[in-house]
C-alpha cells in the first residue's frame, strides 16, 4: 500500500515539474515561430538557393537565429522592395543601409577560347560540361548555352553570339545570385557594386588539365598587375595563382590594366553604367 502511494506521489510531481517546464517553454517557443513566419512571409518565396540556405523559410529561421546572417547572405530579391525591407528592419530590430548591400555578377570569361570539337548534345551547360569539361580548348570557358540566362529575374544575363558566351547587363542585375549555382564552370561570382577593377578570366594554371589550353585572351598569371599596384590594392592568391582586387584601396589608376599583357582586366564601373 504504502508503495503504491510512493509512486503515485511520484507520478504527481513528474507530472507537475513537466506541465511547469511547458508552460515556460512553449511560449517562447511559439513567439520564435511566429517570428520566423513572418519573416518568410516577406521573402520572395522564390526558394532558389542563392542564400545558401534550403528555400526561403530555411533562410527565415537562419535570419530570425542570427540576424547578422542577413548582412553576410542577404536576399537581393528582398533589397529591391523597400517596404518589405522596412518591415524586415521591424521584425529582426535591424538598421539595413541599402546603399551599401547592392551587388552585381561577374562572369569571368572573355570569350576567345576556341572550339575542339562539334558538341551535338542536349543545348544546356550542365549537358556540355559532363564531357571533357565542355567543348572548348579552355576547360574553364563559358559554354555559352545560357543555364543562367534562364533562371536570371531581371533578364539580365543574355548570350553574346559573337564571342558564345554569356554577358551580364549589369544596369540591370541586382545580384541575386540565382545564375551562381547554375553555372556547372563556377565562372560567376556576386560582387559589391563598388568594386572597380575585374578579371575577366578563370583560367588555373595550377589545376592544368593535358591536352587543353588557355585562349589568347586568358591571365597568364604574370603578377605585372600585382606588381605595378602602387596602393596595395591588389593581393596575389597563391592557391589559384591569380590577383584579388581591393575596392577600398584602388584609386583606379588603371595602372595594372595598361600592365596587363592580354587584356583581362576590366573597369567594372563602366561595364555598370553600360559603357
Amino acid at each position: 500500500m504504502l508503495t503504491t502511494v510512493i509512486v503515485l506521489t511520484g507520478i504527481g510531481l513528474f507530472c507537475s515539474i513537466m506541465i511547469i517546464a511547458v508552460d515556460i517553454l512553449i511560449p517562447s517557443k511559439i513567439a520564435s515561430l511566429k517570428k520566423i513566419e513572418e519573416v518568410s512571409s516577406i521573402l520572395p518565396q522564390a526558394n532558389c538557393g542563392a542564400c545558401g540556405y534550403p528555400g526561403c523559410f530555411g533562410y527565415a529561421q537562419a535570419v530570425v537565429k542570427n540576424p547578422d546572417i542577413f548582412f553576410s547572405s542577404p536576399c537581393m530579391l528582398l533589397l529591391q522592395d523597400k517596404d518589405r525591407v522596412a518591415s524586415l528592419e521591424k521584425i529582426l530590430g535591424i538598421s539595413i543601409d541599402l546603399s551599401k548591400m547592392s551587388k552585381k555578377a561577374v562572369i569571368h570569361c572573355n570569350g576567345k577560347s576556341d572550339i575542339i570539337y562539334e558538341y551535338s548534345g542536349v543545348n544546356s551547360c550542365k549537358a556540355a560540361a559532363q564531357l571533357q569539361s565542355g567543348y572548348k580548348k579552355c576547360p574553364f570557358a563559358c559554354l555559352g548555352f545560357g543555364d543562367c540566362a534562364e533562371v536570371c529575374p531581371k533578364d539580365a544575363i543574355y548570350i553574346d553570339e559573337e564571342k558564345n558566351i554569356a554577358v551580364v547587363d549589369d544596369t540591370k542585375c541586382i545580384g541575386c545570385g540565382r545564375c551562381v549555382v547554375e553555372c556547372p564552370q563556377n565562372l560567376i561570382e556576386i560582387v559589391p557594386a563598388d568594386t572597380k577593377i575585374v578579371l575577366l578570366c578563370s583560367y588555373k594554371e595550377l589545376k592544368n588539365i593535358p591536352g587543353r589550353e588557355r585562349c589568347e585572351s586568358a591571365c597568364i598569371h604574370c603578377k605585372k598587375c600585382y606588381n605595378s599596384c602602387k596602393y596595395d590594392a591588389i593581393t596575389w592568391n597563391k592557391e589559384v595563382a591569380m590577383p584579388e582586387f581591393n575596392p577600398e584601396k584602388c584609386t583606379l589608376c588603371y595602372e595594372c590594366i595598361k600592365a596587363c599583357p592580354n587584356d583581362v582586366l576590366h573597369d567594372f564601373t563602366k561595364m555598370i553604367e553600360g559603357k
